[in-house]
């Protein structure tokens, strides 16, 4: 099961990085074009914050358990980002965006699964 934590942390840690640096580096205009509808209701420095946010759960899901340097990190990063997908469930249902739940349940899932392993019996 440590084994499987570990991938399925390093996977999300890919997902939320790449989510978060796109939100970064990229306008509003070029995210609503995207296909991320939501960030037209969104101001910009908003958006910016939560891709920091992403990017610093990313780091956490993987660099504390990599140094051994405050590993309990791992499952509040977890924690963190798994209220972060409620949080983007919530925007898309109130938007009318079904089709974006599958994506936002996935990842909720995976990360409350880190949560419970890192935080219980697979923690460091």
């Amino acid at each position: 099961m440590n084994i499987t934590l570990w991938i399925v942390a390093a996977l999300l840690a890919l997902a939320f990085a790449a989510a978060g640096l796109m939100k970064i580096t990229k306008s509003r205009e070029e995210l609503v074009a995207s296909g991320m509808g939501w960030a037209e209701d969104v101001a910009p420095g908003a958006i910016k914050a939560l891709g920091a946010t992403q990017v610093l759960g990313a780091l956490g899901l993987i660099l504390p358990a990599v140094t051994g340097i405050a590993t309990v990190l791992v499952p509040l990063a977890a924690t963190g980002l798994a209220v972060t997908m409620v949080g983007a469930a919530v925007v898309h249902l109130r938007r009318g965006e079904a089709k974006s739940l599958p994506v936002n349940l996935v990842l909720l899932a995976l990360a409350v699964l880190v949560a419970w392993g890192r935080f219980g019996p697979y923690a460091f």
